[in-house]
């Protein structure tokens, strides 16, 4: 099967085309620090294709759940440092996902001394979880000024640099699912009007300064995307995500990335696949409830060149060789996703055992 094939995306050299979506699963310690058992979690799945790691927070302020990690510390890259080790001694490529998530946090999530920024002043309606008081609502954000925005950028930039320390393959941008990227793409979060807001040139210019930035530590070919227009996760909204996602693209594609990694939206009003297909070709990963006959035939035909799952990972730490073998794959624990500790997380047997 094409699935089983090789693949090179940029610098990053793939044994198969079965990737690992990111998945956030709050395992990681209350300063941001990456657990043993996150650990035993990545390195139990390293036969994948790729491992696309959950969101990291490339500075305090950028930290928003609880029990999510973070990579501006030292005791961060070197904990790390002990996961991209684990997958690599098993043959494994594995990148990570930076993810400042702007006005999606709360203050009790967050350390003491940071704060939630976004580009205006617009609290996302709704609530996430806290560890201390349960369900609370998300923090009304302080929006950033003009000359703040070089210094978030190079948070960026210096996440990237500790990704490489701590032996990270790649590295990919969250820009979609209503965090901070998204956050200054669309016109229902950035009411700005000064060179970051207002037309979709100027609301893209925060996304590809960053994207530029990522590639200026070690070339754009060890730095990929993550996209899904329309999608209105935490309360994201766009006038015309078309247009946005077009003329981003458009600029993007001039960079050389690795690889974007666009997600199926079928209620949105953007086609994300067809529209990665015109401006990535055969860097394209997609994602979103493929069954394997599909990301088999979308494989093969060239229309992708390689597809993520998330869920079948979960329960399935050799998923590679379960398809590969025609063996049943495991159910997932849903009350388990988001607990601390190894069960339901680093738990799950291989086939047989």
């Amino acid at each position: 099967m094409t699935l089983f094939t090789s693949v090179q995306l940029g610098a990053l050299s793939l044994s198969n085309r079965v990737v690992m979506a990111p998945m956030t699963r709050s395992r990681a310690g209350a300063d941001g620090l990456p657990t043993d058992v996150m650990v035993d979690y990545y390195g139990q799945r390293a036969t994948a294709g790729l491992i696309i790691s959950e969101g990291i927070a490339p500075s305090e302020d950028g930290r928003g759940y609880c029990r999510t990690p973070g990579i501006y510390n030292g005791q961060q890259i070197e904990a790390w440092n002990q996961v991209t080790r684990a997958v690599h001694e098993k043959g494994g490529c594995i990148v990570a996902q930076i993810m400042h998530v702007g006005r999606v946090a709360n203050v009790l999530n967050k350390a003491s001394g940071s704060e939630t920024v976004a580009p205006s002043a617009i609290r996302a309606r709704g609530e996430m979880y806290t560890d201390v008081r349960g369900m609370q609502p998300f923090d009304l954000p302080r929006a950033l000024a003009q000359n703040e925005i070089a210094s978030v950028i190079a948070d960026y930039r210096k996440a990237t640099e500790n990704a490489f320390t701590a032996g990270f393959d790649g590295v990919e941008l969250h820009c979609t699912s209503g965090y901070l990227p998204a956050q200054f793409l669309c016109t229902g979060t950035n009411k700005r009007t000064d060179d970051y807001g207002g037309s979709v040139a100027n609301r893209a210019r925060f996304v590809l300064e960053v994207l530029e930035a990522m590639a200026s530590v070690d070339g754009a070919q060890r730095v990929g995307m993550r996209i899904c227009p329309d999608n209105p996760f935490n309360d994201l909204q766009d006038d015309d995500p078309q247009q946005t996602f077009e003329y981003l693209l458009n600029e993007v594609s001039a960079l050389g990335l690795s690889y974007l990694h666009a997600i199926r939206f079928p209620s949105g009003r953007v086609d994300s696949i067809a529209l990665g297909q015109r401006y990535f070709g055969g860097r394209l990963i997609g994602n979103e409830s493929y069954s394997f006959d599909e990301a088999e035939a979308a494989v093969a035909a060239g229309e992708l060149a390689a597809v993520s799952f998330g869920r079948h990972f979960i329960a399935n730490p050799d998923l590679i060789e379960r398809l590969q073998c025609g063996k049943e794959l495991a159910a997932f624990d849903p009350q388990t996703l988001y607990t601390p500790g190894a069960e339901g997380y680093s738990s799950y047997p291989p086939a047989g055992l």
